[in-house]
């Protein structure tokens, strides 16, 4: 292959971000109901893959490329769906026990939350559509922490449905970086960053 053949490393947020919006929208069609509760069971495998293992992939493809917040967001998100995974298959084969946990758990998806209003923050300088997948984010996490920590299942249940509308802006976004690079030209709108 000709040196060069390659000038410019292919961007990996399309990657991180659709391996994200899937996962997301299957385990939120579960906390909305949509799904059974035993649906749990068919995202760990795709947690620990697409959610999990992709994301970290493309976390590291960003630290090559320079990318501190894609770097950040992708190594975070990618750790969140193995410790999701992790947790579910360690407690559900009783090698932990998490019935004495009370509101821990809710505790830990109010601090994911508070993590990624950070990472919201940061995509004021982003386009619109990553704008939008932090913002329905955050807004997930806590409401599936609050709802979690205090036992009200209608907050969690919230939580879902928004929960689906963050994974589907995520899924858009990934569409649209490798259709507009594909093209190489803006055939899906992201909107202007502010």
């Amino acid at each position: 292959m000709a040196d060069d053949a390659i000038t410019q490393p292919a961007n990996p947020a399309p990657l991180g971000l659709v391996g994200f919006g899937m996962t997301t929208v299957l385990l939120s069609l579960v906390n909305a109901h949509a799904l059974p509760g035993g649906g749990e069971s068919v995202v760990i495998p795709l947690a620990l893959t697409y959610g999990g293992l992709i994301q970290l992939i493309a976390g590291v493809m960003e630290f090559r490329t320079g990318n501190t917040f894609g770097m950040v967001a992708f190594l975070s998100y990618g750790a969140f769906w193995w410790w999701f995974a992790i947790l579910l298959m360690l407690s559900g084969n009783g090698i932990i026990d998490v019935s004495q946990a009370g509101p821990t758990i809710g505790v830990a998806l109010i601090l994911w939350g508070v993590f990624t209003f950070y990472m919201w923050i940061a995509t004021f300088r982003l386009n619109r559509a990553l704008w939008l997948v932090f913002l329905t984010l955050w807004i997930t996490y806590f409401l599936l922490g609050i709802g979690d920590a205090i036992g009200f299942a209608a907050i969690s249940t919230l939580g879902g449905y928004i929960g689906i509308l963050c994974g589907g802006l995520a899924m858009y976004t990934s569409f649209g970086e490798v259709t507009n690079a594909t093209f190489g030209r803006v055939v899906i709108p992201l909107g202007a960053p502010g």
